[in-house]
Parts: structure tokens; C-alpha cells; sequence
């Protein structure tokens, strides 16, 4: 059975899945990272439209100007891995990981890993799909098999926040929100990988805590 070792380069925090929708952001946080294969930018988890599908998205390489988005690309190595712990303790009970290769965004899982942390292996042998990336402005390809469903490829960058306004918060020169207010990241755009699971692959009955990585070829 062949194995890559990877280790990892920057993840980003716990989002806990007891509703139907839950996010977590981090723009322009991580300065040794930002603009590169391995800065995520979002988490997005939700139910789908089939209900019993829950559906995750990963997002990467932020502020994409429209000029740029064409040249960006996903990183041969660089693993992308959602973490998934279905009985409260905080460890990964299965992880779904994805990487490139040539054109192609390959999957695997979910399933249990062989180690949990900072260090991951792929067991090929848990490959669950592949889908070629979409290209920028072209309409986007998606891959559906036993019951999951791939995306890989540029997205408008789907987080709304308005920055200027939480820095007059932070200085004191306001006291809160606008509504509506500006969306900072208008008109950028991210890498978007997608993946929608059947439930019944997930395990657990109650909440889930959903966490992403991304992870360095050592």
C-alpha cells in the first residue's frame, strides 16, 4: 500500500456542527502563507440539498483580483484535509483529504486515519473520487460517485465582512455595524475545493467539530 507523507503547514479552527450552516474565516491573518496554496481563507459546512448530504468547502489562496485568479493554481503539494471528529473529544475520527495531480483534484475519504495532529499519510487505498479543476470563467466541472460530489476550482470569494467599519470599531471612532454595510472582498475571488458526503459516511449521531488543514509534503 503506497503512503505520502505530508506534514503540515497551516490549519484553521474548529467549527462545531450542530445547525445546518457553520463558518469560519481568516483573512489576511496568516502573512507568511497569505496568497499561497496553503492559506485558507474559509470553512463553509451545511446541509444539502439533499438532505441528507453534508455538504463542505475549503477555501484558499484569498483576494484573487480578477486579473490574477487565471494564474493561480493549487499546489501539488500541498494537501488539502478536513477533520472530522464525531464523538466530542477534539481528535480527528476521519479525515477527507484532497491533492492535485496535473488537472486533477483527487480524493479520499472519509475515513479513519492512521495517525491524527500535525502529520498525515494518504491511503490510496481510500480513494472516494477525482474531478478535473475548473478553469477560470469556464463553466465549473463537477464529479459525482457512490453517493459524494467533487468541486475544485475558482469561486467569487463568497465571505462578507466589512473591514473598514471593524477598524472604526476597534479605534473607537464607531460604536458598531452598518446595515448594509461594504463588502471588503467583493470583486476577489479564492480556489474553492468542494465535497458533499452522505451523512451515514460520517459517523456519530450528535454534533459534529469540522476542522481544515492544509499540509505540507515533507
Amino acid at each position: 500500500m503506497k503512503k505520502s507523507k505530508l506534514i503540515l503547514g497551516f490549519g484553521l479552527g474548529l467549527l462545531t456542527i450542530s445547525g445546518l450552516v457553520l463558518i469560519a474565516a481568516d483573512h489576511i491573518d496568516a502573512p507568511s502563507v497569505t496568497g499561497a496554496a496553503s492559506d485558507i481563507t474559509d470553512v463553509f459546512t451545511f446541509q444539502g440539498q439533499d438532505t441528507k448530504n453534508l455538504v463542505f468547502v475549503v477555501n484558499t489562496q484569498g483576494l484573487l483580483s480578477p486579473n490574477k485568479t487565471a494564474d493561480a493554481a493549487f499546489n501539488e503539494n500541498v494537501m488539502i484535509e478536513i477533520n472530522i471528529d464525531n464523538n466530542g473529544d477534539y481528535v480527528e475520527d476521519l479525515v477527507i483529504q484532497a491533492i492535485k495531480r496535473g488537472n486533477t483534484m483527487y480524493f479520499f475519504g472519509p475515513y479513519k486515519p492512521s495517525a491524527t495532529g500535525t502529520k498525515s499519510t494518504i491511503d490510496v487505498s481510500q480513494s472516494s473520487g477525482q474531478v478535473a479543476i475548473s478553469a477560470y470563467k469556464a463553466t465549473p466541472i463537477t464529479y459525482s460517485i457512490n453517493g459524494m460530489k467533487f468541486f475544485a476550482g475558482p469561486r467569487d470569494d463568497p465571505f462578507f465582512f466589512d473591514l473598514g467599519q471593524f477598524q472604526a470599531i476597534l479605534g473607537g471612532t464607531a460604536t458598531g455595524f452598518n446595515n448594509p454595510g461594504r463588502d471588503t472582498f467583493a470583486g476577489t475571488n479564492v480556489l474553492a475545493l468542494v465535497v458533499e458526503v452522505p451523512k451515514a459516511k460520517l459517523g456519530g449521531t450528535g454534533t459534529l467539530n469540522i476542522w481544515s488543514e492544509t499540509k505540507k509534503k515533507q
